[in-house]
């Protein structure tokens, strides 16, 4: 496990299924960062600059330690994350940024992954959170997959109902999440992913994806609605947003293998 912050450049892929078949790829790039270093990142913590990580983006939205306030989600759901926690996510670009999913890799003393806590956001301005975990409290293995209701609302193309599968292999030099959305009857209906390699965090790297994806937040946000457009043109019905659950943090566990 690496403890030094990193970047991840890779893809993003999508592909709906039905009731119209809708895929689109595009090439991302993501800040990798272990909460407990965060004053080792070359980015800028919590100040204005081309790129920069803002405490705040994440959590409660307030001024208390990340790391902490990760501890304290999982320990409600009796979970113990007593190692790093290491924290993937957008960055701020010019002081902008939307992020559709973050991702918290928990760790246990013996480094080995214990938890994931995807944090979710919409582009309503609302945030969910799943905690991925054995139900048994044993390591996340790369094969396992780990699923769960789905208790938020996200696309205005998609209702809130169904379940999420959730898989996660890590590794030094690589990263791959894969997120399936099965409808309410049982069939795969959205399948996502996540796949890139990782490299230190230097000054020369962040330049280099700073110019190869040119504001990667607003693209992020731009190519949200270019995808609502199409679904649209296909004829895809749109769904009216409900109002969000009271419970904000669920808990993800049930495992099948690949």
């Amino acid at each position: 496990m690496d403890l030094t912050p990193r970047l991840l450049t890779g893809k993003v892929m999508h592909k709906r299924m039905f009731p119209k078949v809708n895929e689109f790829t595009y090439g991302i790039y993501n800040i990798v960062m272990p909460l407990a270093h965060l004053g080792n990142a070359v980015i800028a913590i919590d100040r204005p600059a081309p790129l920069s990580f803002y405490r705040r983006d994440h959590g409660s939205r307030q001024n208390v330690d990340l790391q902490d306030w990760g501890r304290a989600q999982l320990a409600v759901h009796g979970i113990q994350a007593d190692g790093e926690i290491i924290l993937m996510t957008l960055p701020r670009v010019f002081g902008y940024v939307f992020n559709p999913v973050s991702f918290w890799f928990c760790y246990d003393r013996s480094g080995l992954l214990c938890a994931v806590l995807c944090e979710v956001n919409n582009t309503f301005g609302e945030t969910h959170s799943y905690i991925c975990a054995h139900s048994d409290r044993r390591a996340i293995a790369a094969e396992d997959w780990l699923g769960g209701e789905k208790l938020f609302h996200v696309s205005p193309f998609l209702p809130r109902e169904g379940h999420y599968r959730f898989r996660f292999a890590l590794k030094d030099d690589a990263i791959g999440i894969w997120i399936d959305h099965y409808a309410a009857d049982g069939r795969l209906q959205l399948a996502t992913a996540i796949t890139g390699k990782t490299e230190p965090m230097t000054k020369a790297a962040l330049r280099r994806v700073f110019w190869r994806y040119p504001l990667v937040t607003v693209k992020a946000i731009m190519l949200i609605h270019w995808q609502a457009f199409r679904l649209l043109s296909k004829g895809i019905r749109y769904v009216a947003k409900p109002e969000q659950q009271g419970l904000k943090i669920s808990q993800i566990h049930d495992i099948t293998k690949m």
